[in-house]
């Protein structure tokens, strides 16, 4: 094998970039060689496995770096999430699973087939999508049609339950709405919370029924959001944001006191935190 890589024909900042492709095939070239007996000791010993915390955790710096509005951070996660896909298609072409060109074909033709709209005719009889949401629709009845090709059991095959709990109820629960199983409006999902929070109250504490009954609350929480077009995911991950800022403030102002937080009476610290919220509504 030849480990000798070509000279960069290009950068990011000039006119001239290397061509994708080319770049995407020495990109796997040069994962080959260090999986190769001559390769990188550590890379030749991961497996599937072994680096299945990796592909979780460059996936949430992708994610961190979409929030930070940073493209040249974005760029870097991303590559390294590339990483990743090529790492595990080229172990698994060392043991014939399958190749990375397999996995490029695969996700090729499951866009094409899941956006009959763009790439193909719709079925007669069939109105065309418009809108975003008729997009989600119809790429939901395609995957149930996938899905019942491949002789799957149930609705819910195939959503993660290693996924995060919000997003596993978002998912899960839009799954069931695309069956026609859903609340006719949005009232009806406010019902529903009322009714779960009195079940909560009611529930004897210090028994399992308690964890249940917030579960349940949290389950309608996040079916609620996605009546009223809210991520439940996104939603909290901005109030902890907001928290984290409100509180940061907290303590600057405690030590401008000369305290710390865990020396003042619950008084002093509802103080400081409602001078933090008057800050960020200040222009």
């Amino acid at each position: 094998m030849d480990s000798k890589l070509p000279e960069n024909t290009g950068s990011a900042e000039g006119d001239q970039r290397t061509p994708a492709g080319e770049a995407f095939d020495e990109f796997v070239r040069l994962i080959a060689i260090l999986r190769s007996p001559e390769g990188c000791p550590w890379d030749r010993e991961q497996t599937h496995s072994s680096l299945r915390q990796n592909m979780i955790e460059e996936a949430y710096e992708v994610v961190a770096a979409i929030e930070d509005g940073e493209p040249a951070e974005l760029a870097e996660e991303l590559g390294d999430v590339l990483l990743q896909v090529v790492l595990h298609s080229q172990m698994a072409t060392e043991v014939g699973d399958f190749a990375i060109e397999d996995v490029v074909a695969g996700i090729t033709a499951k866009i094409v087939r899941r956006h009959p709209h763009i790439f193909g005719e719709a079925e007669a009889g069939t109105a065309a999508v418009k809108t975003a949401s008729e997009v989600i629709a119809r790429w939901d009845v395609i995957k149930r049609e996938e899905k019942a090709q491949k002789g799957a059991a149930g609705l819910l095959d195939g959503v993660p339950r290693q996924l995060p709990s919000l997003m596993y109820a978002q998912k899960i629960s839009r799954r069931a709405v695309a069956a026609g199983f859903d609340w006719p409006d949005v009232e009806g999902v406010w019902r529903k919370v009322h009714e779960e929070i009195d079940e909560l109250k009611a529930a004897q504490p210090g028994t399992g029924e308690v964890e249940e009954e917030v579960g349940d609350l949290l389950f309608t929480v996040v079916n609620l959001a996605r009546k009223l077009g809210v991520d439940a995911e996104t939603a909290l991950r901005g109030t902890c944001d907001k928290f984290r800022r409100r509180w940061d403030d907290m303590e600057r102002s405690a030590e401008e006191q000369g305290v710390t937080l865990p020396d003042m009476s619950s008084a002093g610290m509802e103080a400081l935190w409602e001078l933090a919220k008057r800050k960020e509504r200040e222009p």
